[in-house]
């Protein structure tokens, strides 16, 4: 019997605009089977309401995610007042009604009370793990657990625009921060309920809306080697990391673990290349480059 096909060995990185309606790992799934990639993950799940932005690391790119994750993001959102529910959003079970509207006056106002560094409780609903489990497995079962609110960075709250019964707002945020406990929350301070009808991540740290494609344009392009118009370099999510270059014997003896002197006035963690091209990733101490993660492509 010959040995399985493992797939093929792509590296980069491809944004998709997750429609409504799929889970992160779907897309996931999807976007392996058509281009037949050998491995590929994600960085930053989008709730199956949710719409935009989910990057896709392909090959040596998932040593990455941890660092497209811990980037600020984009997202617009519409919340409609009046009603609470338990899911923070328009699929779960009404919790709480009010006949209270709030006008863009006072929505504006109150704002900035959610702009910076915050506390905020986690929906029920979450990823979160309790003693092993997920949070949401916990309120399907009928015990939602009460999470403790933890610290999230709210960088700009806008207001685009109020109806008589809807908001639309645009917010950048870090890591963590939940869109659901924001609408949720903010609907309290105004005297009434809030929850999510509309959802859309606009960036996830440098991978922007532009730079995405659907899943079925991710299929018409992907039958090429290397997927054609796809691919996005693997050091995408590493702009803001300097970069320092070496020579290709130098780059070797990094990959055997040996360390290098670099003649730079630099300390801390760097992209390293050969060439202009991404060869992995060290720390650069008074002149001495030792690996940290180094690429195979």
């Amino acid at each position: 019997m010959g040995r399985r096909n493992k797939g093929r060995p792509i590296t980069g990185w491809i944004v998709v605009d997750k429609p409504q309606g799929v889970t992160s790992a779907h897309a996931v799934a999807r976007v392996k089977r058509m281009l037949d990639a050998a491995k590929v993950g994600h960085a930053g799940t989008l709730d199956p309401l949710a719409t935009g932005v989910l990057p896709l690391a392909l090959g040596d790119a998932t040593k990455l995610v941890s660092y497209a994750m811990g980037g600020s993001k984009t997202y617009k959102f519409t919340v409609q007042w009046g009603e609470g529910r338990d899911t923070d959003d328009s699929e779960g079970a009404v919790t709480g009604t009010s006949d209270v509207r709030p006008d863009a006056a006072a929505i504006e106002a109150v704002l900035p009370e959610f702009t910076g560094l915050i506390q905020q409780k986690p929906p029920s609903y979450s990823a979160i793990k309790v003693d092993g489990e997920r949070a949401y497995d916990l309120a399907r079962d009928g015990a939602p657990p009460d999470l403790p609110p933890r610290e999230v960075q709210v960088d700009r709250f806008s207001l685009l625009a109020a109806g008589a019964d809807s908001a639309d707002f645009e917010v950048d945020c870090g890591k963590g921060t939940y869109v659901r406990s924001l609408a949720r929350d903010l609907g309290v301070r105004l005297g009434t309920f809030g929850h999510v009808t509309a959802l859309r991540r606009t960036r996830v740290g440098p991978f922007h809306e532009a730079d995405s494609f659907s899943l079925d344009k991710i299929g018409e392009l992907g039958n090429s080697a290397p997927p054609s118009g796809l691919l996005l370099p693997i050091e995408t999510p590493l702009d803001d990391i300097p970069a320092v270059a070496v020579m290709e014997s130098e780059a070797d003896r990094l990959r055997h673990g040996q360390a290098v002197f670099v003649p730079r006035q630099l300390n801390g963690e760097v992209v390293i290349k050969v060439s202009g091209k991404a060869v992995g990733l060290g720390v650069l101490e008074d002149g001495n480059l030792k690996p940290k993660r180094l690429f195979n492509s």
